[in-house]
């Protein structure tokens, strides 16, 4: 039987605050195993912004070079798979991939991401992350003044209009069906020249991804360039429900400013547990958690 390979720290998600976290640990002189599926939320964004130092260039541009900077530290092992359960054990967790190999470690990082729930429209999973978008801060400059739509109805299609309408003064609510918004706040967009259309969306026309035309189920059809909405989302991956660790009620697990889960011994970092969804945001978690889960390593040593 081949005996199962053991590592301080096993980081499960291989992306940018995963790698983070395998930097930060590399240079504390921990043995880590990171597991990637090479599956990450961004895959489709054409370029990844509002991150200094990297603006403007690709998602894989900047986590192929954080991968490339990462592996120059000789304590830090890459494997890819997807990983498909974990057990606590006496000393720690062990943990299984899609290959059926098995690792343990002392202690785990999540940087698993979400996995955002698409709307039953047409076309409108090919035109994620490239013309329909989550963040402004993101991705509104690129696109600023230009007519843009908002997927959304009450409270949420309220906010987020008047957040977009930083960036253009040309701007649609677009309700996908009888408005919930109070008459007050149809009043206050009115007022700002926000268009809201009530019309039950059929597909989104588009061309590589990026939208042309607005489809409704009457057969009528809008142009329009850019969209923004708030999708729902469910973990990436299952694992630290499993294990029991804590969530919060939208769905995030829950941390502390350690990045500590509910569960001893593992953290999670990144987009699984933020609503703050740039890949600035995720490397910076993935420091802390890296560092801090080192810090416990030595706190325990005496």
């Amino acid at each position: 039987m081949t005996e199962t390979k053991h590592f301080d720290v096993i980081i499960i998600g291989g992306s940018y605050s995963g790698l983070a976290a395998a930097m930060a640990l590399g240079r504390a002189l921990r043995k880590v195993l990171v597991i990637d599926s090479g599956k990450p939320c961004n895959r489709q964004t054409p370029h990844s912004h509002n991150f200094l130092t990297q603006d403007g260039k690709t998602p894989h541009e900047i986590a192929t070079m954080g991968k490339q900077q990462v592996a120059e530290y000789d304590t830090v092992h890459f494997i890819g798979g997807l990983a498909i359960n974990a057990t606590k054990t006496k000393n720690g967790f062990e943990v299984q991939i899609s290959s059926g190999d098995k690792f343990s470690a002392t202690k785990l990082i999540f940087a698993t991401g979400i996995k955002d729930i698409m709307p039953k429209i047409k076309g409108f999973e090919e035109c994620w992350g490239i013309s329909v978008l989550h963040c402004p801060y993101c991705h509104g400059y690129e696109v600023k003044n230009k007519p843009t739509g908002i997927l959304g109805n009450g409270a949420y299609g309220f906010e987020f209009s008047k957040l977009i309408s930083n960036w253009t003064k040309d701007v649609t609510l677009f309700t996908n069906g009888k408005s919930t918004l109070t008459v007050d706040q149809s009043e206050s967009l009115g007022k700002h020249e926000i268009k809201i259309v009530e019309k039950e969306i059929e597909k989104f026309e588009h061309r590589n991804g990026y939208v042309q035309n607005i489809l409704f189920r009457d057969g009528s059809k809008m142009a329009i360039q850019i969209f923004y909405t708030k999708r729902p989302f469910e973990q990436h991956c299952q694992i630290p429900e499993k294990l029991g660790c804590e969530l919060t009620e939208e769905g995030y697990i829950k941390t502390n400013h350690l990045q500590q889960t509910s569960i001893p011994n593992m953290y999670a970092s990144g987009d699984n547990t933020t609503r703050i969804r740039t890949v600035a945001n995720a490397v910076s978690m993935g420091t802390t958690a890296g560092m801090m889960l080192n810090n416990e390593f030595v706190l325990e040593q005496f």
